[in-house]
């Protein structure tokens, strides 16, 4: 039967093979291309994103009140 040291150890070696592989370095490239491509974009976070609806539907429900009372204040105008 295999001994479980055995495996470990062939898994750390198999790990440090990985982490000083080009694989690494092309992974590590391809994160900071994306990154940049990202930061040119000009985007937004989830968060900013929420904020802004809920300031938009605030705003959206003033506007109603205030139509509201203009032509409340129209009509009463017009009854005089």
């Amino acid at each position: 039967m295999l001994d479980p040291k055995f495996l470990e150890d062939i898994g750390a070696k198999m790990s440090a093979l990985l982490a000083n592989s080009p694989v690494k370095d092309i992974e590590k490239n391809a994160k900071a291309l994306v990154s940049g491509a990202f930061a040119k974009l000009d985007l937004v976070t989830r968060e900013e994103f929420d904020v802004q609806a809920q300031v938009l539907a605030r705003t959206r429900d003033k506007l109603k009140e205030l139509e509201a009372r203009v032509e409340a204040l129209e009509k009463a105008r017009g009854g005089q």
